[in-house]
This record gives C-alpha cells, structure tokens and sequence, in this order.
C-alpha cells in the first residue's frame, strides 16, 4: 500500500484546453456518464501522471454544464480510479490505477455507501432482485438524492449492484458494512495507521522519530501527526514529554484497553508539565515578595522580573496574572500604576517540589 502526500503549489495543472479530443454530444445522454467515459479515454491515451485537472468551475464553463454534474464525473472518475480527490486540492490524475491511496476525510458519499449497503442487507433483498429507485431510497434513507445517486454509482462499480436492460439488479450479497465510517475522520485513518506500526516497530520505553519524519513516511502533514498523536496519548498508547523527551511508547498493544506499566507512566503529560513549570515560576515570584517586600509595594516590571529570574516576559506575565486572580497583586494603569502587592503570600518549604511526574503514578506508588 503506497500512501502519496501532495502539495497543490508542486503539481502541474492542466488547462480544458489541453485536453486535445472534442468531448461528446452530451444531448439525450447522462451527462456525467458521458463526460466521465471521455476523460477516461483522454487519460488513458496520455501520460499526466501526477497532474491537476481543471477545476469544477472551469469544466463547467467550458462545457456548459453544471458544477453539480462536474462533481458527479469526477465521484465516476475516482471510483473507476483514475483520479484522487483531495480538499483544498482537487482533482489530481493518477496514471497506475489501484497503486496509489490518499488518505481522506470521510465524505457524505462514502457514508451514503455504507447506509444503501445496510438497506441492502436489513430488507432482505435477494440476489437478481431489482433494486429500488434512486427516489424511493431517498425517502427510505433521508439521503439526499444526488448523494444517493453517487453512491448507487459508486456500488454500481464495486459489482454489488449491476445493470442491466431491466434496470439496477443486485449482484452481490456477501459484502461487509462498516458501522464506523461517520467516524473515520483523516485524523482517525492516521492513527489507525501510527497505532500498527507502533505495535509492530517499537518496544514500550522507545522514543518516536519526530512528527516530521512521521508526517513524510505516512504522507500526511505534520500538524495531521501531531493530532493523531494526541488521540494515542488518550488511548494511553504513547506519553509525549517537551523538548528532546520526545514521544516515548508506553504500550504496544492494538487494544486500547491494555494498561500500561507503571514504570512507563511516572512522567505526566505535556499539559500538567506546563502546569508545574508555571506553578514553580510562581513559587519564586512569591518567596521574592515575602523576602524583599510588604502590602502596598510595587513590584519590579515584567521586563525587569524576566532579567532577573532569566525567563520570557510571557512567561513571566502568566505567573503575575495567576497571584493577581489568588488575591496577591493587583495591577494598576495610568503614570504611576504597575503591579502592587495587595496580600502576602504563603512561602511553601518546598517551591520545588513540582516534578513532571504523573499524579496517577504517584498514587499508585503510595
């Protein structure tokens, strides 16, 4: 299975006047079936591999149809596959078909696919039967008719459905329905994808190459990694620690359900590790305050605080507007504001006893 990642900005486009064969009449016939059978055939006699077709906007002025029936050839063309349709792309000519597979987010068609295939199989249809109308499967599904008429195409290809000179027949009954496909978003796909070749690559306690590597080796982009990477740490299938920790692997299993080892879950996550890492800020803020000044003082500014402790003015900012909302500062504008000390804090003995490890463990551990 060979999954491609493309970028618009890197593929060629074709223009409707590259295509060099007179497109049919498309009088008295399906439109969208006719228009489809001559692309197929232009890109059967060409080599554009890796190419953009025109948009739906462009065939349709070009043609004189609608972007609705554009939208429909191009559903035949992917199906037949000849082509890959990615959103924010378009449409980009495959040459080897069946090789090459881009992951997408589930679209009203392939959901449409597998409800007709549940009607299928709920009311009892028997094999040679005819099917029922496009209209009449809209009213029983609620699916819009257009939407039902792409995946009765797309059935229709998959030999499910066959057609005949009496009309739509069924010509095939064992065939699966997948119950999930609402929720296979390009996210999900992806980490379907990340979750297998865990289990099959790494042991628990080794560290994943970073999500640009990853983002490269499964064709997706970096931020699509990050995310599905976010959905393992729920699974509880890897920890991701900032700065050179990395993503380290916690659990091998495809069951989710598996507990991972103590040992592999002393570090927290990244979100409670901020968490520290500001509460620790503020804990030297507060011993500075006790130690240095009373009720009414006013505070060094932000720039001199970051100079001082050798952190990031934000950094620094976070921390002064969490002791202002416990009732410690209050921040004054105008010429002679600044940040005053309203309440003295309470110094714990122990201003670092933050470390990033996970609460859970620690639980345990007692």
């Amino acid at each position: 299975m060979d999954y491609v990642y493309y970028k618009k900005n890197e593929l060629k486009k074709i223009k409707v006047s590259d295509i060099n064969i007179s497109c049919p009449d498309l009088r008295n016939t399906n439109k969208a079936q006719t228009i489809a059978d001559w692309l197929s055939t232009w890109i059967d006699e060409n080599d554009i591999s890796d190419t953009l077709l025109p948009t739906k906007a462009e065939f349709a002025y070009a043609l004189g149809v609608s972007l609705g029936t554009v939208q429909n050839v191009f559903k035949i063309l992917e199906d037949r596959g000849y082509i890959l349709l990615k959103q924010r792309i378009g449409a980009i000519v495959k040459q080897t078909k069946g090789e090459q597979i881009i992951r997408k987010q589930t679209t009203k068609t392939d959901m449409a696919v597998e409800t007709v295939k549940e009607y299928i199989q709920t009311s009892g249809m028997q094999l040679g039967e005819k099917f029922v109308s496009s209209r009449k499967l809209s009213r029983i599904t609620g699916i819009p008719l257009n939407t039902v008429r792409l995946s009765v195409n797309k059935l229709v290809n998959d030999g499910i459905l066959k057609l005949t000179e009496d009309g739509l027949v069924l010509n095939k009954v064992d065939f699966e329905v997948n119950k999930m496909v609402a929720s296979e978003t390009l996210v999900n796909k992806v980490k379907h994808d990340l979750k297998k070749y865990i289990s099959e690559n790494f042991k628990i306690g080794e560290k994943l190459p970073p999500h640009s590597i990853l983002a490269e080796k499964f064709k997706v982009s970096i931020k699509t990694i990050h995310n599905a990477i976010k959905l393992l740490e729920k699974e509880e299938m890897v920890l991701s620690r900032r700065g050179t920790y990395g993503t380290i692997v916690i659990n091998t299993s495809m069951n989710s359900a598996f507990e991972p080892k103590r040992e592999m879950s002393i570090f927290a996550s990244a979100q409670d590790t901020a968490f520290y890492h500001y509460e620790k800020i503020q804990n030297r803020i507060k011993r500075i305050i006790s130690e240095n000044y009373g009720i009414g003082s006013k505070l060094p500014s932000i720039r001199e605080f970051s100079e001082r402790l050798d952190l990031s003015p934000n950094t620094i900012r976070k921390a002064l507007n969490n002791l202002a909302k416990e009732g410690i500062l209050r921040f004054s504008r105008g010429r002679y504001g600044g940040t005053f000390v309203i309440d003295m804090p309470d110094v714990e003995e122990q201003t670092f006893r933050w470390l990033a490890v996970n609460p859970r463990y620690a639980q345990k551990a007692n």
